[in-house]
């Protein structure tokens, strides 16, 4: 791979021009705030975004929103080749899932994030420039763009995933998992039900590959540090943890260690989350784990990365398809599903609730048959709303298409099947806020799934209406002889 760690990754950027440097901006929403306009606003792909001299803080303490969301950025992170096309990076993408190697991290003895090493009365967490990112939220969030690193106890498989931290104090903060989650499992099931607290290692400024793997759905049992490393074939550097004793990497910008235990509680949030919403419970805190920090290490100017979910788009929307995309199509491969042309799980769904999958058909319920596999595959299994099925002539990524394909081949009665008591999530907003307000338990709450075969119907496939459109020949001659004088 090109870089190693965030900075080099960072250099790789600037040269590339999508990387905007801004000094003098407020933590307090104005650094969220411009890195959502950024998104929503920039002509062509949104740059990433470091924040220097941020108000408050000296120069040198850093902080980088829209680290991924670009299709520029994600190539590089995967050593892709570069693509504007969204399927182009997906296909390249699986291809790189279908080699996949795990490879282990490996062992050092000392790393770049030993520079600066914070215990006892000298831990404080808001010496970072920790952002308020949006207006009704309910306090400043260390953990957004970062990995939770745990430890099973009993097979010593290690888990990392972004699960959120919102700072209670200078040396504690709260860990918000939302029910299913590989760290929730661990915490509740493996430490808290035997009356055992949980130590925590929180990585900041990590190898984007590294990150990228901690917010996506790496197979339970396998350690995102494995994964990472086959996406960028070779090992993630660590070392271990002087608190915890846990693998954390050499050469993030900031590792945070502390422990948590059964039963302290304090009440987290609210917070605007990858659906759009403040859905965990409307805008009531909800009391979460307290993480107890007894250790901070940093690198000197340490880079403190935000991701910053809130209605579509938004900054980790982009890579969250693109990935997503490609391991349900994996997945589908794997079970079977032969004919798979496309997959794309839309941002405007945060990546999770409209999930689109092209076929070429070749036999009697085929269209069925990818649908509910696709709904109930791992990476479709969350939450996962809308599975729509559509023919390969149909673009998976313009949903202009999609929704053409659905109001024009499909007949409601035949076409739109339902699966009830499916997962979901605490951050379900279609979930009523009467059964959240009651206290949201994840063994007796369930949503649905709509599977829409928006296919033409196998048995007169052969028969469908042509499509009224230019074709590709005329298309291509009309542009040679107007395209200058029609768009310049």
């Amino acid at each position: 791979m090109l870089y190693r760690d965030l900075r080099q990754w960072l250099e790789l950027v600037d040269k590339s021009g999508e990387l905007k440097t801004l000094s003098g901006v407020d933590w307090e929403l104005e650094m969220a705030g411009l890195a959502e306009l950024l998104c929503r606003q920039s002509e062509g792909p949104a740059p990433a975004v470091l924040f220097d001299e941020i108000k408050g803080y000296p120069k040198g303490f850093r902080a980088l929103f829209n680290e991924l969301a670009s299709p520029g950025r994600l190539a590089l992170t995967l050593g892709l080749p570069r693509s504007e096309n969204k399927l182009d990076l997906v296909q390249a993408c699986l291809d790189k899932i279908r080699n996949l190697v795990l490879i282990p991290p490996r062992i050092v003895e000392s790393g770049l994030v030993q520079e600066n090493v914070d215990s006892g009365d000298a831990v404080d967490l808001l010496k970072f420039p920790v952002p308020k990112q949006h207006e009704l939220d309910g306090g400043r969030y260390i953990g957004t763009a970062h990995a939770v690193i745990t430890q099973d106890p009993d097979s010593g498989w290690v888990n990392l995933g972004t699960y959120r931290c919102m700072v209670f104090g200078r040396d504690t903060f709260g860990l918000h998992i939302s029910p299913g989650r590989h760290g929730r499992i661990m915490r509740d099931d493996f430490y808290f039900a035997r009356g055992q607290p949980m130590k925590v290692a929180v990585a900041i400024g990590l190898d984007p590959a590294l990150w990228l793997a901690s917010f996506n759905e790496v197979p339970w049992g396998v350690s995102e540090y494995d994964y990472a490393g086959g996406l960028k074939g070779e090992p993630i550097d660590v070392i271990r943890g002087p608190f915890t004793g846990l693998p954390i990497p050499a050469n993030a910008e900031i590792v945070i260690e502390g422990e948590c235990f059964p039963g302290e509680l304090l009440p987290e949030g609210p917070f605007g989350e990858w659906a759009g919403y403040y859905a965990n419970c409307g805008l009531k805190p909800v009391p979460e784990p307290v993480v107890h920090v007894k250790a901070v290490l940093h690198r000197n100017n340490p880079i403190l990365t935000c991701s910053h979910p809130a209605k579509p788009p938004q900054d980790v929307g982009l890579s969250q398809s693109v990935f997503r995309s490609a391991t349900m199509w994996h997945e589908l491969e794997g079970a079977g599903v032969t004919g798979v042309r496309g997959v794309w799980m839309h941002e405007v769904g945060g990546g999770r609730l409209f999930n689109v999958v092209a076929i070429r058909q070749l036999y009697p319920g085929h269209a069925r048959q990818a649908g509910f596999l696709a709904s109930q595959s791992r990476t479709g299994v969350y939450v996962g709303r809308y599975t729509i099925v559509v023919d390969d002539d149909i673009d998976v990524t313009d949903l202009r298409d999609v929704i053409w394909a659905i109001a024009t081949r499909t007949d409601p009665e035949r076409s739109i099947e339902i699966i009830r008591r499916c997962r979901s999530s605490s951050a379900d907003p279609a979930l009523s806020p009467d059964k959240k307000e009651k206290g949201y338990n994840p063994n007796d709450t369930f949503t649905s799934k709509a599977i829409i075969d928006a296919c033409w119907p196998y048995e007169w496939k052969e028969r469908a209406y042509p499509v009224a459109k230019l074709s590709d020949k005329l298309r291509q001659s009309l542009i040679e002889k107007w395209g200058s004088r029609l768009f310049g």
